[in-house]
C-alpha cells in the first residue's frame, strides 16, 4: 500500500504545473504536455497532435463544419504540392510568403524540372482550378472549402500557436460582383465569431487588419482577436477580400449576362489548430485545462468513490448505471473506474484535463439516492453540490449550460478590466504593458512600425464596431490628425 501511494505522489509530481504568476509560457507549455494535448515531434518545429488534443480539434471540426455547410459551402481537397510558378504570379502573395515557404526540388532521386511548394496556403492553386471550372456567370459563386495541413517555415515556434506544420480550414469563394464576394468576407468572419464566442467560450473582437498587417495579396483583412490570460491578444481566425488580384493572376473569367467576360472576385478565410491554444490560454488556470463543454471530449467524468469490496460493488452499480444515462442524454461521459488510482489523484487529474462537470458517487450517495456534482470552473466547495439521481440528467445538462456560460462571463469580464483608451503616448506604453489599448490612430505604417519597435505591441485590428471618433482626435503616437480607433496588444 505504501509503495502504491509512493508510486502516486511520484505521478503527481511529474505532472506538476508552473503556476501562471511564475512563468505564463512554461505553464502553457506544461499544461499542454500534462494534459496530453500535443508533444514535440523529432521534426524541427512540428508537434504530434495526441487523441485528446485531437478529439478537441475533431469538435472544432464539428462545429464549423456545421456552419460552413448550412452557409452553403461544400467541401473538397487540392494538392499539397504547389508548381513554383504558382506562387510568383500574384507578386505580393509571393513576397509575403517567401520566408516561410518550403521547396521540393527532388523527387523519385532526380532533380524536378519545376520545384514544388509544399502549401502554406492554397490560394494559388485554386484559383488555378477555378479558371478551367468557372466559364459562365451560371457556375457562380463556387463556395468551397478544405479541411487540411499547411507548412509555413517558422523560425520560432511553440505548440498550436505557431508551428511549422498545422492543421486548418481554408475556405475559397469566387462571385460574379464585389458586393457579392464583400458581402462573403463579412459573413464569414461573422461565422467565426459565432463559433468563438457560442462554442469555445472566448469572447472576441471583429476588427479589419491594417495595410501592414493585412493577408499577402488581399484587398483587405477581416480578424477576431481574443485576450489570452497573460492579457495578450491572438490572431484566432481571418478572412480576407482578395477582390480580383487571384483573379487576374490565374485568369479566373466568366461571361457575364450581358455577353460580356469579366474577372471573378474572390474571397479566402481560415481557422486553425491554433485555435485549441486560445482555449487554453483564455480559460486555462494553475490546475490545468477548463474546456468549455460544448468542445470538451469528456463534458462529465464519474468518479466512483469506496473503500470495501462491499462498498465497491455497490457504487460501481450505481455509476455504470450513471453513465449509461449520461450517454443515452448525448452527454459525453466517461466512468474512471481504474482500481490504480484513488478519487483525489483522479480528481486532479480531471481538473488538469478541464474535464466541466465531476460526478461523484461514494457509499453514502449511494445509500441517499444521490449524487455530488462538480464544476471545473468554479472549483472548491462553492462548485460542488449534491442532487438526486432521478434529477440525474437535468441536473447534468444545466449544469454543462452553467459552465459554458460562466467561462464565456469570465473571459469578456477579464477582457473588459484589461483594456484601456489611453490619453497620451505615456498612457498607452503602460495599458499595453498591462492588455490591450484602444487608441486613436493616424493609419499610417511608418507610424505603426514605430508604435512596434518602441512598445513590442502590434495594431491588432481597426475595431469594425467603435464610436466616431471626437472632431480633431489626434493620432495617440505622432499627433497628427487620427482616421480612426485601433485595437494594439503585444501578441502570440
Amino acid at each position: 500500500m505504501a509503495e502504491a501511494m509512493e508510486l502516486e505522489k511520484e505521478r503527481e509530481r511529474e505532472r506538476a504545473i508552473t503556476p501562471r504568476s511564475e512563468d505564463y509560457s512554461q505553464w502553457y507549455v506544461d499544461v499542454v504536455q500534462r494534459a496530453e494535448l500535443a508533444d514535440y515531434s523529432p521534426v524541427r518545429g512540428c508537434m504530434v497532435i495526441m487523441p485528446y488534443g485531437y478529439a478537441i480539434w475533431e469538435n472544432i471540426q464539428k462545429a464549423l463544419d456545421k456552419r460552413f455547410k448550412e452557409t452553403g459551402h461544400q467541401n473538397a481537397y487540392f494538392p499539397l504540392f504547389i508548381p513554383y510558378s504558382f506562387i510568383q504570379k500574384e507578386a505580393e502573395h509571393v513576397e509575403g510568403f517567401s520566408p516561410q515557404l518550403a521547396v521540393v526540388t527532388h523527387g523519385g532521386g532526380q532533380k524536378l524540372e519545376e520545384p514544388l511548394v509544399v502549401r502554406p496556403t492554397s490560394e494559388a492553386i485554386i484559383g488555378y482550378m477555378y479558371a478551367k471550372w468557372i466559364r459562365s456567370y451560371r457556375d457562380l459563386p463556387v463556395l468551397i472549402n478544405q479541411w487540411c495541413n499547411v507548412v509555413r517555415w517558422e523560425m520560432r515556434t511553440r505548440l498550436f500557436l505557431r508551428t511549422t506544420e498545422f492543421l486548418w480550414q481554408e475556405g475559397h469563394t469566387a462571385h460574379a460582383t464585389r458586393e457579392e464576394a464583400e458581402a462573403e468576407t463579412h459573413r464569414m468572419l461573422d461565422v467565426y465569431a459565432d463559433f468563438a464566442e457560442r462554442e469555445a467560450a472566448v469572447p472576441v473582437i471583429k476588427g479589419r487588419k491594417s495595410e501592414r498587417e493585412k493577408f499577402a495579396g488581399a484587398v483587405y483583412s477581416l480578424t477576431i482577436e481574443a485576450m489570452m490570460g497573460n492579457k495578450w491578444a491572438l490572431q484566432a481566425a481571418t478572412s480576407h477580400f482578395l477582390g480580383q488580384n487571384f483573379a487576374k493572376a490565374f485568369e479566373i473569367q466568366f461571361l457575364d449576362r450581358d455577353n460580356r467576360l469579366k474577372y471573378c472576385w474572390t474571397t479566402s478565410w481560415g481557422l486553425s489548430t491554433r485555435f485549441i491554444g486560445a482555449i487554453v490560454m483564455v480559460h486555462g488556470d494553475d490546475k490545468g485545462l477548463r474546456l468549455p463543454p460544448r468542445l470538451a471530449p469528456i463534458q462529465a467524468v464519474i468518479v466512483p468513490i469506496y473503500k470495501s469490496d462491499e462498498e465497491r460493488s455497490q457504487v460501481l452499480e450505481v455509476a455504470r448505471a450513471t453513465l449509461t444515462k449520461l450517454e443515452g442524454a448525448g452527454v459525453r461521459a466517461h466512468l474512471d473506474d481504474r482500481e490504480e488510482y484513488t478519487p483525489g489523484w483522479k480528481f486532479h487529474e480531471w481538473e488538469l484535463r478541464g474535464v466541466p462537470v465531476r460526478v461523484e458517487i461514494g457509499p453514502r450517495d449511494v445509500e441517499q439516492e444521490q449524487i455530488v456534482l462538480a464544476r471545473r470552473d468554479i472549483g472548491g466547495k462553492e462548485g460542488k453540490r449534491a442532487v438526486p439521481q432521478a434529477r440525474l440528467v437535468e441536473a447534468v445538462t444545466q449544469l454543462l449550460d452553467d459552465v459554458q456560460e460562466g467561462l464565456f462571463k469570465q473571459a469578456l469580464e477579464f477582457r473588459e478590466k484589461h483594456t484601456y483608451e489611453p490619453k497620451d503616448y505615456g498612457e498607452f506604453k503602460e495599458a499595453v504593458e498591462r492588455g490591450f489599448a484602444l487608441a486613436p490612430w493616424c493609419g499610417s505604417a511608418e507610424c505603426e512600425a514605430q508604435i512596434q519597435e518602441e512598445t513590442k505591441a502590434t495594431n491588432r485590428c481597426i475595431p469594425l464596431e467603435q464610436e466616431p471618433l471626437p472632431e480633431n482626435a489626434k493620432c495617440v503616437r505622432c499627433g497628427e490628425p487620427a482616421k480612426e480607433r485601433a485595437l494594439f496588444a503585444r501578441a502570440y
